[in-house]
């Protein structure tokens, strides 16, 4: 798998060289030894507890990513996924402790546990106060003697920062981490694992299959799953984390990207999990957002913190961090009401035996095309023209009865509010426009072929497209010229000859795949075409 990358060797360098860089001045990084990789505050007062955490690099923005007021003094980092080693952590503490002391925030792991823990020693050995906490909320492994740190760590790196950062001495600032510490819980699932640049990408799940309770360095999780629905999965989640929390009646959550969910999925999962009798008791909302990622994993995971007062103010504490995601309040959605003015016109229902059978078998044969249009727009699109071409079936399927049937006019104009109202993009302004005018036309007595070829003109006009420039009109003039015989047959065999014979179109003269060259246009239908074959092959069979 290609990555941005110079060479493996100096990755993690050049990264964070690129977030200083990019810091406006608010960060600096420890120089002289490559081997040694700290970020730390550009200013630091000497008067204050600092914060210093790390591990291996490769969780960004975590945990470089969270240096700055109220949150971290230095992020020491590692190899990816490798501990730093124990004079790099050494040189993280004596680079930014003063007489108030440190605190380290530590991982759960063996590598982090050893080269923070002797760096500690050490640093006291030569007078400095330190104080260290060890995070350890991950819940997958119930009986796990050593329960992984992974995206709790995040609730003791907010709380300790805004301790120290009000002043604090070393023992409330390690006390309130500890507690922080000792009930945060997490619970992550992923459908891929990741890959670390420069290597290429294994895979051990399939199709379908999810992994629970893997690790944020790719290790297998506690079990295997058939992914479910979103709204399953984040129950699913909420028993667990509930057990872990039952005494909490007000928590914080964490919703943390592992790395390359989309923002949709992360939001839908967050609706999901506020829905549930855990997301009840959820008084802080910190994102979702990647925090505590696994490079570019495509998973989530949920971390729980039960509140006392002190907890809830120190998560709540703005900080101008930009990596951080600010801490809100849940609440039911803000709704409006849609505007008086979209309300369309007030079409009475009549019914045709005939006319309701061939608008069912067209919006059925679409919806079952749904798959194979997707596939073929994936090649020359965005895949999704079958999704368009089935959701404008699918409303005007479930408005069947209430259409006006037997009023051809009256019922084109009702197919253009439907199809324009359920379907975004070019393609429901299109189609509505070609329903609009051929309604106009009907009710200014034309005969359906006349009337249809008003619709392909006005469709014409308004998106900039003509036949040969290999989009729908390719399969709908040919099938609409056709018409004029009456013979539905003659019809889709127009329009299935006119999509395939896009196939044979080196350029696109409109829509996305104008923006593609010939050879990847070689040898694949416009799926829009292939779409308007697919409906008139119904109208016909019908």
């Amino acid at each position: 798998m290609a990555h941005f990358i110079d060479t493996r060797a100096t990755l993690v360098n050049d990264a964070l060289d690129g977030l200083v860089a990019a810091s406006g001045g608010r960060l600096a990084r420890l120089d002289g030894d490559p081997s040694i990789r700290v970020v730390l505050r550009s200013e630091i007062d000497p008067g204050k507890v600092v914060i210093v955490s790390g591990g291996g690099s490769g969780h960004e923005p975590a945990h470089a990513g969270f240096v700055g007021p109220g949150l971290l003094t230095a992020a020491v980092c590692g190899d990816v996924f490798a501990s730093p080693s124990v004079d790099a952590v050494l040189a993280g503490i004596l680079a930014v402790t003063g007489p108030a002391g440190c605190l380290l925030v530590v991982k759960n792991y063996a590598g982090d546990r050893l080269n923070f823990g002797l760096a500690a020693e050490r640093a006291r050995a030569m007078g400095y106060r330190i104080e260290t906490v060890i995070v350890s909320d991950d819940i997958a492994l119930p009986t796990a003697k050593q329960p992984r740190g992974v995206a709790g760590t995040l609730f003791v790196h907010k709380v300790a920062g805004h301790t120290a950062e009000s002043g604090a001495p070393l023992e409330q600032v390690a006390d309130l981490a500890r507690r922080a510490a000792g009930s945060a819980k997490s619970l992550g699932i992923a459908v891929s694992t990741c890959t670390i640049p420069g290597s290429p990408r294994s895979e051990r799940l399939v199709e379908g299959q999810a992994e629970l309770g893997l690790g944020i360095h790719g290790e297998p999780g506690a079990e295997r799953i058939t992914l479910p629905p979103a709204g399953e999965l984040a129950r699913m989640f909420a028993a667990r984390l509930s057990g872990a929390t039952a005494d909490a009646d007000r928590l914080a959550l964490l919703v943390n990207n592992l790395g390359s969910a989309s923002a949709l999925e992360m939001q839908i999962l967050t609706r999901a999990v506020l829905a549930t009798a855990l997301g009840r008791r959820v008084r802080l909302l910190l994102g979702p957002a990647p925090m505590m990622t696994a490079l570019d994993m495509h998973g989530a995971s949920l971390s729980v913190l039960p509140l006392d007062d002190a907890l809830e103010a120190a998560l709540a504490e703005p900080t101008p961090v930009p990596a951080w995601p600010a801490a809100t309040r849940p609440t039911p959605p803000l709704l409006r009401p849609v505007p008086a003015g979209l309300v369309g016109e007030p079409f009475t229902p009549s019914q045709d035996t005939g006319t309701a059978g061939r608008i069912a078998a067209v919006a059925r044969a679409l919806i079952a095309a749904e798959g194979p249009l997707n596939a073929l727009d994936a090649k020359v699109g965005d895949g999704d023209a079958g999704t368009t071409f089935a959701g404008a079936a699918r409303a005007v399927l479930a408005d069947i009865d209430r259409l006006p049937q037997a009023n051809p006019a009256a019922l084109c104009r009702a197919l253009a509010e439907r199809i324009g109202r359920a379907v975004g993009g070019s393609s429901g302004v299109l189609g509505s426009i070609f329903f609009a005018a051929t309604a106009a036309a009907l009710a200014d007595g034309a005969h359906w072929a006349d009337a249809l070829e008003k619709g392909v003109a006005r469709v014409q006009g308004y998106g900039g497209a003509s036949r040969g420039d290999r989009t729908l009109l390719d399969a709908l003039i040919p099938a609409v010229e056709a018409l004029r015989s009456g013979d539905l047959d003659a019809a889709a065999t127009a329009a299935d000859a006119g999509a395939k014979a896009t196939s044979e179109m080196d350029r696109a003269g409109a829509g996305r795949s104008s923006y593609l060259a010939a050879g990847d246009l070689a040898g694949v239908q416009d799926p829009g075409a292939a779409g308007v074959a697919v409906a008139f092959a119904a109208l016909a069979r019908a």
